[in-house]
């Protein structure tokens, strides 16, 4: 998924802004949706997709970290998953010298 949002350290990024790469892996049960084909057996990915963009599209956070735990436990409290894999890239990182993207990655599940 990709989102324009504000997060970041610097004052250049609380400003201007950047893209955003978050990549979701849901940890749940498919095969009820699998054996009936209908989508209340499962979690409907455009709600996903809209809990994802609340965060990145919201209030400002400094690290990807903090985005990370936020969209993990967005997810966790709004469906009936077992577990979440976050990442997070942030594709265009004020450093001095040349790389893709920085990342944070995380699972969480539930206790």
């Amino acid at each position: 998924m990709l989102f324009y949002g504000y997060h970041g350290n610097s004052q250049e990024e609380a400003t201007l802004g950047q893209r955003f790469v978050v990549d979701v892996e849901l940890e749940l049960d498919v095969r009820p949706a699998g054996e009936s084909d209908r989508l209340g057996e499962t979690v409907n990915y455009s709600h996903v997709y809209r809990a994802v963009k609340g965060v990145m599209e919201g209030t400002r956070l400094h690290l990807l970290e903090a985005v990370a735990e936020n969209v993990a436990g967005a997810l966790l409290d709004r469906f009936a998953i077992l577990g979440v894999m976050v990442r997070v890239k942030k594709p265009s990182v004020p450093l001095p010298g040349p790389l893709d993207y920085a990342a944070v990655e995380i699972y969480r599940g539930r206790a």
